[in-house]
């Protein structure tokens, strides 16, 4: 009972998604994640809706191990018969059966009486129960059915052989308070063996609370899906589900679940690019700013104390770690800790001057980049930042069976300098070219991203760079037609803020510091 299972549905009802349709290479790839992540149940999908869906059940019950794999069913005995037949080969099978017991469902959908109802769910569930010992079963529409059909129904499936009961808030209706007194009160009234489960949608928002709301009262299974990802407004996020009852023990008691937390970063990423549904900035635990901070009192706190402004680690979720953001919120503080990160040595008087330019631009400016910093200090500190090195000519040669090779020649002030080198690729071949000619050959290429500036066939490709060379970490940007000759430029442009900032003069004074 200390134990929450964590049951993964973004394959079933994560896929519903409009505009989402996974193959089954791309529902294998995810399902192999989650059982990295560690999830007691995949519910793989429904494998009556088509063949692409059984055949996904079927290859992911062949192919995955650890979790329990399960497969939706309605109550007819041919839908549980399908999804035995895709469920049969894996190592533990669970089959999810469901039909509807809200009064506007039975009327408009179903077309069939109370008693009818509980007729199917006996014959579904029991059909089930003959192939696996692991049978789930759903009242659809449960926060809207009357409460007392609903649990003779609910007694019905644990009678006929169900061992887990699944309670959905299909329309996202409920709020927290009365969903969860609808678990405890389903604890109380349905006898037998089983586990109580919860399903819970979006719809108001309220998909994690009402799903906590179930745990505190009883519940030892949650529904939930990566990102969030469902029907209409989504389902539980199982990364705020896990996360919430890992953070607070104070409240959720020694509850714990199997997840390995370090994986939920690369588990969101992953149904990110092959959904196409991309993760909102302000996500909890996964989004891009869920650890990035602007305010100068959040900035000047975490640097002194991560916990200050942190409630979790953002390494034990698989974050890279906290963000400190600079904009026109950010303090000094951030200012100088991130121009130390950047590689320059500034303090004293030249720093406050340098902080008040960076206050001007960021009331004019919504991103401040590294080039901007740079500008500021080196103007602050009566520097010319100009390129110690412009590229003057680029010759690259690769091929099918050839080793790439580029061959650049770099005007440095009155002199040339020329280098050649190999490398994995054309632009690999370039930038190490770049680091012989310059003399940076400590420099390590640590992110590159490439993008199209205009459409059609003469596009210019935008190259952005992130370089790494000792301490110092800069970025640098190039843009042409020739992909290969931007990725040069950028990582010229990056290596020539390397040489800059590694001739920045120390500016000390004894009475002032950052």
């Amino acid at each position: 009972m200390d134990r929450v299972v964590i049951f993964d549905t973004t394959l079933r009802d994560g896929e519903q998604s409009p505009g989402i349709s996974l193959d089954v290479g791309e529902k294998l790839e995810i399902a192999d994640q989650l059982a990295r992540l560690g999830v007691d149940v995949i519910e793989a999908g429904f494998p009556v809706a088509s063949q692409g869906d059984f055949d996904a059940v079927e290859a992911i019950a062949r192919g995955v191990k650890g979790p329990a794999i399960c497969g939706l069913s309605r109550t007819g005995l041919a839908d549980v018969d399908r999804a035995w037949e895709a469920l049969r080969h894996a190592g533990r099978a669970r089959i999810h059966v469901f039909i509807a017991t809200s009064a506007v469902h039975m009327e408009h959908k179903l077309r069939m009486a109370p008693e009818q109802v509980k007729a199917e769910c006996a014959a579904g569930v029991a059909r089930a129960r003959s192939y696996t010992p692991d049978v789930e079963f759903s009242p659809e529409d449960a926060s809207r059915s009357d409460i007392e059909f609903m649990c003779e129904v609910l007694q019905v499936a644990v009678n006929a052989g169900a061992t887990t009961l699944n309670i959905p808030d299909t329309v996202g209706f409920g709020v927290p308070d009365e969903f969860g007194k609808l678990i405890a009160y389903i604890a109380e009234t349905v006898e037998g063996e089983y586990t109580i489960s919860t399903h819970c949608h979006n719809d108001l928002g309220l998909a994690v609370a009402n799903s906590l709301a179930g745990v505190t009262n009883g519940a030892r299974q949650v529904e939930c899906t990566i990102n969030g990802l469902g029907e209409r407004a989504g389902n539980a996020a199982l990364e705020e589900i896990v996360m919430a009852l890992g953070t607070r023990p104070d409240f959720f008691g020694k509850l714990t679940t199997n997840v390995h937390t370090e994986e939920l970063a690369r588990t969101s990423r992953l149904v990110s690019r092959l959904t196409g549904y991309p993760v909102q900035y302000n996500k909890a635990v996964v989004g891009r700013n869920a650890f990035a901070h602007e305010s100068g009192i959040h900035q000047h706190g975490v640097l002194a104390e991560r916990s200050t402004y942190e409630i979790m680690d953002p390494k034990s979720v698989g974050q890279s770690g906290s963000q400190i953001v600079l904009g026109k919120h950010s303090g000094r503080h951030a200012f100088a800790d991130t121009l130390s990160k950047m590689g320059v040595r500034i303090q004293g008087e030249a720093l406050n001057g340098a902080f008040v330019r960076f206050k001007e631009l960021a009331d004019r400016k919504v991103q401040i980049t590294e080039a901007d910093l740079e500008a500021i200090v080196t103007e602050e500190l009566g520097v010319n930042a100009v390129d110690s090195y412009v590229l003057d000519s680029l010759l690259v040669s690769g091929g099918t069976n050839a080793t790439p090779t580029a061959t650049v020649v770099l005007q440095h002030g009155k002199d040339r300098s020329e280098a050649q080198a190999e490398g994995d690729g054309m632009i690999d071949a370039a930038c190490k070219a770049i680091a012989k000619a310059t003399g940076v050959e400590d420099a390590v290429l640590v992110d590159f991203n490439v993008s199209s500036v205009t459409s059609g066939e003469d596009a210019l490709g935008d190259v952005v760079v992130q370089v790494a060379a000792g301490e110092i970490k800069v970025s640098g940007r190039g843009v042409s037609t020739d992909v290969v000759e931007a990725s040069a430029r950028a990582y010229l442009n990056a290596i020539n803020r390397v040489v800059r900032l590694r001739e920045t003069p120390v500016v000390r004074d004894a009475e002032a510091g950052p």
